[in-house]
């Protein structure tokens, strides 16, 4: 190592990648114009290798470390920037972390950097003392010739302790490479400069989006910090790769408007108990406790959407914040986890991970069981209320409903909202379009116009409308009163359609009020309000027929004349009615009458239709809605979490495979997969934990995507957008225009994206220890059970309707049926901690084009152990790292990866929480290296 020109040949590292950006004047040499273009780029990078360390002791090699310092004059005094994993017991140790100094670094040629060389005594003590140091300037390093600088490393006291070679990373291969022939590289200055690779853009040909640069990825993430390593190859080369962390905006975006959608459905619920009208004092009294419980959860709403608006903290709920109140439905330590690999073949490839705490309601405690139990006594509780009223004898003021007839009714409500709607819209539309005297635009709105109305009594023609219509008209208080003397007046609010002279007229008859109902009321009376909707609908149909008729004839020269009986009409001079007059309004003022008498007709029966409803759900609801609240409150919280994780995931994704067709077309055509990692044990909180969590993702599936184009790039403009309500919320998210035109056209039209979520969990600690000889296993086994049913089911949809070239490449010598199969044995084989099915279950995950989530208690210590061994066996199974240094990459990954200063963030100390003890009880990859773990808060 002592030979400076040595040839490139026997480097021990392999010249890869560029390492400067031409940020300042000063800086030179391995500047490239080229890859100004790419963020990520580091504007230095050099890997360490020491030599012939001076042992400590005859008894004991070194292990040892380079701690890495610098200072740009004027600065008097160092600042350390980095420093390299440990390598135990030889003299000669390879680093396989690198050094970077990034575009904020702010180094020029006159940075000197100082090597600390540091002998660790004792890992898990931490006791160590400085063997020596060296130090160069940033140019020397520059206009070495190779790169390369071979430094003697001296003690305080000058003595030689050993070597240490700094080598730079270029271009140099890549260079050959990628130059076309046809254009030979430029000079500037002197300096070979590269045209730009239009593949490192920030466009959509961009292999890469980058966290810091991406106008999408900057305006959801931030406070990215990034490390670098060199990895050597089973081929010889070596691999680059970039891991990043970073926090999300998204963290308290996403609740703030989550709680808002709540304030707002609930709010909407209490206006809909009080529009019922006036009611019997039995049932008013049942309305005005449900009203209170209700009042009381929107204050709650309220106080947490003032919170979330007042918090100024950082975009994360540290895990020392998991059970404050106020920022309960913030998710815990949510981060995403990134490593981009790159290899000397010239791949690029980027893998995202969201780290998140326990999707749990950790401010309401676990003592009294987690959602899964929860809802199961509920339902139970529900089960028994309906056994005891139907064993009583039933009364004419309170109907028997049985479940099926709630979820109807629940299904009904926005279904009945939503058609009316639309029929307005086009009673307005084909008002419209008289007025413009449109013939086309009259008969094309006529037929969307009948067919939402015929919808609208298709769905209000069923008999849980009539009994539940009965029953709300049984609970007014003049019911008892007019019981025994029925009304044989004429029918209240009935529509009476006339033929006067051929001329179809329909009109409002009756003693009272729209807003009134007959207090002797049958379901023959309902029949007639449905009918009278349909009956109002044919005469707008024949009265747009005789206008269109009339129109034509006119058009063919006829001088027929239909004659309408109708006093808006125009009249001849004579006086006799007649459609032959020259108004403007003619058409217009023919279909008024019978428009207004449809609007009012489907306005009656949607009232009808929708208290009706409304007063079936109160009577449901009012036996156990004290617990129904509650368990609702719950699930907000817990939903809430896991869809922040769920948002994140999407928008990383679908930034990184913009120009990935086959991921886009098989997005469209089945959705999207997301897959929950556990690491929670069955034992005590964690399984409670556990509880909630299962429930919080399988909401998920209530969930939809819907990507539209932003109006602007400001990052307030481009964050997604949540709106519905708890039967279905779709997420809205905003592309730039340049990513958004990249989209195929299904995903441009606004077509809803499906989520299919899957939780596969197994507890590695010593609390699952405890449940596998004394506790209970089976919620994990039923979770696990449950996901890989859907995950076979998504599996199954995209072999019928997508070819095999929309998945990813893949070096794993196992197909995704075969990992499904193993996955199926090892769910079924009961073995202690079978880790295996969560490699499996993330395997089959990313094979699929999914979003991967991992969680723990915390995202911090186990969810640590799990991420870095993840980024391990991807970089061995995919880009064939040498198997020898696995071991050593996964510790320096632990040791000086993003996850360790993730401990950092949220407990105010490097360590994860772990004892010795602890780890005897972790199967053995998701063991920290000694040094690294120690007792902290948690």
């Amino acid at each position: 190592m002592a030979g400076r020109e040595r040839s490139p040949r026997h480097r021990p590292w392999s010249v890869y990648r560029a390492n400067t950006f031409d940020l300042s004047s000063e800086m030179m040499g391995l500047t490239l114009s080229g890859h100004s273009q790419d963020p990520d780029e580091p504007v230095l990078e050099f890997s360490l290798a020491c030599s012939e360390l001076a042992p400590p002791a005859l008894e004991r090699k070194p292990s040892s470390f380079v701690a890495v310092s610098c200072t740009t004059p004027p600065q008097a005094f160092w600042t350390k920037h980095a420093q390299t994993e440990i390598i135990e017991g030889t003299s000669n140790p390879i680093f396989l972390s690198s050094i970077a100094f990034f575009q904020d670094s702010l180094i020029t040629q006159q940075t000197q950097v100082k090597l600390s060389v540091y002998d660790v005594k004792d890992r898990s003590q931490g006791t160590m003392y400085l063997l020596g140091s060296a130090m160069f300037t940033v140019k020397e390093l520059l206009q070495d010739k190779h790169h390369r600088l071979h430094l003697t490393v001296r003690s305080a006291d000058g003595e030689r302790m050993g070597n240490i070679t700094v080598i730079a990373w270029q271009m140099e291969d890549k260079r050959d490479e990628r130059a076309p022939l046809s254009r030979l590289p430029d000079t500037i200055k002197g300096r070979m400069v590269l045209p730009v690779d239009e593949s490192l853009t920030e466009g959509i040909k961009a292999k890469s989006a980058s966290l810091c640069k991406d106008t999408l990825l900057k305006a959801a993430f931030g406070g990215a910090m990034s490390r670098m390593y060199r990895f050597p190859t089973t081929d010889g080369n070596h691999l680059r790769v970039l891991e990043q962390m970073a926090e999300s905006t998204l963290s308290v975006n996403i609740p703030r408007q989550f709680v808002k959608l709540l304030l707002e459905e609930d709010a909407a619920r209490v206006c809909e108990l009080e529009e019922l009208g006036e009611l019997s004092p039995c049932w008013e009294n049942l309305r005005r406790q449900i009203i209170t419980q209700y009042q009381t959860i929107i204050l709650t709403y309220q106080e947490t959407l003032t919170d979330l608006h007042q918090y100024k903290g950082p975009a994360f709920k540290s895990s020392t914040l998991k059970s404050e109140r106020k920022l309960e439905f913030m998710p815990t330590n949510l981060h995403l986890q990134r490593m981009r690999v790159q290899g000397e073949r010239g791949y690029d490839h980027t893998y995202d991970v969201v780290t998140i705490g326990a999707a749990a309601a950790h401010h309401q405690g676990f003592k009294g069981n987690g959602l899964r139990k929860l809802i199961h006594k509920f339902e139970e509780a529900k089960k028994q209320a309906f056994e005891e009223h139907c064993s009583r004898e039933s009364s004419p003021s309170s109907m028997v409903y049985v479940p099926q007839d709630v979820v109807r009714a629940r299904e009904l409500i926005p279904q009945i909202n939503t058609l009316k709607t639309q029929v307005s819209y086009y009673v307005e539309r084909l008002s419209r379009a008289a007025k413009d005297r449109s013939a086309n635009a009259l008969e094309r709105t006529l037929g969307i116009l009948t067919e939402k109305t015929r919808q609208l009594v298709t769905v209000c023609d069923n008999k849980l409308l009539a009994s539940a219509i009965q029953a709300l008209n049984a609970a007014r208080p003049e019911f008892i009163a007019s019981r025994g003397s029925p009304s044989h007046g004429p029918d209240p609010e009935r529509v009476v359609v006339r033929n006067d002279q051929g001329s179809p007229h329909a009109k409002w008859s009756g003693r009272s009020s729209r807003a009134s109902l007959h207090v002797d009321w049958h379901e023959e009376e309902w029949e007639k309000v449905w009918l009278n909707v349909d009956k109002s609908l044919e005469c707008v149909i024949q009265q747009v027929q005789r206008i269109l008729h009339k129109d034509k004839m006119a058009s063919d020269g006829s001088e027929d004349v239909f004659e309408l009986d109708q006093p808006s009409t125009a009249s001849k001079k004579d006086g006799s009615p007649s459609v032959e007059g020259a108004s403007p309004g003619e058409w217009s003022e023919a279909l008024y009458p019978v428009l207004t008498t449809l609007n009012e007709c489907v306005a009656m029966m949607s009232d009808k239709a929708k208290k009706s409803m409304v007063f079936l759900l109160m009577q449901d609801s009012a036996p156990t809605i004290g617990m129904s609240l509650m368990i609702q409150y719950r699930r907000d919280v817990v939903f809430c979490q896991t869809l922040t994780g769920l948002i994140c995931g999407f928008t990383a994704k679908l930034r990184s495979c913009l120009h990935d067709n086959g991921f886009l077309r098989q997005l469209h055509t089945i959705g999207l997969l997301v897959q929950f990692e556990g690491l929670l044990s069955t034992y005590g909180e964690e399984l409670s934990m556990l509880e909630d969590m299962c429930i919080g993702v399988m909401d998920l599936r209530n969930v939809t995507f819907k990507v539209t184009q932003a109006t602007t790039v400001f990052a307030p403009d481009i964050l997604p957008v949540i709106t519905g309500n708890r039967d279905g919320f779709n997420v809205r998210v905003q592309l730039p225009s340049v990513l958004f035109d990249a989209l195929p056209r299904e995903i441009q039209n606004g077509m809803l994206l499906r989520v299919q979520p899957v939780l596969f969990n197994v507890g590695i600690n010593e609390q699952q220890t405890l449940a596998e000889k004394f506790g209970d296993t089976s919620l994990q086994e039923v979770v696990n059970m449950e996901s890989l049913v859907r995950l076979n089911s998504y599996y199954d949809q995209f072999k019928e309707v997508l070819p095999e070239d929309c998945l990813p490449r893949s070096q794993s010598q196992h197909c995704v049926p075969e990992l499904l199969k193993f996955l199926n044995q090892n769910i079924h084989a009961r073995k202690s901690k079978n880790v295996d099915i969560l490699w499996q279950a993330a395997e089959v995950c990313r094979r699929l084009n999914g979003v991967r989530v991992t969680s723990c208690k915390s995202a911090k210590d186990r969810t640590a152990m799990s991420v870095t061994l993840e980024q391990c066996t991807i970089l061995q199974q995919e880009h064939c790292m040498a198997p020898q240094v696995f071991t050593q990459a996964l510790d320096c990954m632990r040791s000086e990866g993003c996850r360790r200063e993730n401990t950092m963030k949220n407990v105010g100390s490097r360590k994860y929480a772990f004892n010795s003890l602890q780890l005897k009880a972790f199967p053995k990859q998701y063991r920290p290296p000694e040094g690294t773990f120690g007792k902290v808060e948690t």
